[in-house]
């Protein structure tokens, strides 16, 4: 038997649980997402302590906080940010759509907490989630489907899923690996390499890649492509870069599946005394703010940061509000500088 000499909280609870205050509140309320013997436990110690509901908190809580959270998922990267520099750019755009509608925005994390798919709108400090990256995507489906599954809020920025739809806001990745090469076609490049991962751990490069094969199909140069996996860093296009200069395939064009990709495809080429655009041409995808800088400049797609911002924070309000909501594709646009040469 557990004795408290003051009136026992749900603080409490969690101490002598060895769980989070969010987790007990959920077991108090018999929520599926905690496990029974945990539900068992919390609620064994709550009645050792007496503890009862305050109900004037918990109407409070229903109410609406007039707080989104947004979660940025950490990404590796060069400086000690951790977040990738194209949802800087978004930021910036879903604060202001925010300030708009009056409310105040709440900046995290996804990884701090590995309950942060249940924390935010349970515990009322927030009304409703964005979600900007994911990691590996067959990973991250199984928490979007406990946020469906608990009635949760939210909206990610990705591609849309046929398994969870009308929560996703993103880009015409298809048509922006098409356009970008169909530019690359037009400048007469007839060999090929895509860097970057074109399976489902990446929905977004694999729909890049898709519009990328097929442009090279209409035109009867698929078999001149090679492909290598890469995730979204400068060294993981350096790398891709050196195992083909290894094997020999380098090719007329790099194709790559983010802007950060092609910053180390430029370092490689540059290390290896490979010319761009004269010898190849390399291209990128998102259009951040560095790739202007880049020497040469960089030739990339651009990606509606301040549409993709306002869309993200309006179709989320419409959610809470219980409005019908829908997956949204915006168009990409190729922006043409130096690195790929010109007709």
């Amino acid at each position: 038997m557990v004795f408290m000499k003051e009136k026992a909280t749900s603080f409490d609870i969690a101490h002598l649980a060895g769980v989070s205050q969010s987790t007990v509140s959920r077991a108090l309320n018999n929520s599926p997402l905690v496990n029974q013997e945990t539900r068992d436990r919390v609620q064994r110690i709550a009645r050792e302590l007496n503890y009862k509901v305050d109900k004037n908190a918990s109407n409070l809580r229903k109410q609406k906080s007039s707080t989104i959270a947004l979660l940025l998922f950490e990404d590796p990267t060069s400086d000690d940010s951790m977040i990738n520099p194209f949802f800087l750019a978004m930021l910036g755009s879903i604060t202001r759509a925010c300030a708009h509608a009056n409310y105040d925005l709440l900046v995290s994390f996804q990884n701090l907490d590995d309950d942060w798919h249940a924390e935010y709108e349970d515990s009322n400090k927030a009304d409703g989630i964005i979600l900007l990256g994911y990691g590996d995507y067959t990973d991250y489906q199984n928490k979007v489907a406990q946020l469906e599954s608990q009635g949760t809020h939210f909206v990610r920025w990705g591609a849309p899923d046929e398994a969870h739809p009308g929560i996703s806001i993103g880009c015409d990745n298809y048509q922006g690996g098409q356009s970008i090469t169909e530019h690359l076609i037009k400048l007469g490049k007839r060999s090929f390499a895509f860097i970057g991962d074109n399976g489902e751990h990446a929905p977004e490069f694999k729909a890049r890649f898709n519009g990328y094969f097929d442009a090279l199909k209409k035109h009867g140069l698929s078999s001149t492509s090679v492909q290598r996996d890469a995730i979204s860093t400068e060294d993981a296009g350096s790398q891709a870069v050196k195992s083909l200069l290894e094997s020999g395939e380098l090719p007329n064009a790099f194709v790559c599946a983010s802007d950060l990709i092609a910053m180390g495809v430029l370092r490689a080429l540059r290390q290896a005394n490979v010319n761009v655009p004269d010898d190849v041409a390399v291209v990128g995808y998102d259009n951040i703010a560095v790739s202007a800088y880049t020497t040469p400049s960089l030739t990339t797609v651009q990606q509606n940061t301040k549409l993709a911002g306002e869309l993200l924070v309006n179709t989320l309000l419409k959610a809470i509000n219980n409005e019908d909501v829908q997956d949204y594709l915006m168009p990409a646009d190729v922006i043409i500088r130096q690195s790929c040469g010109s007709e």
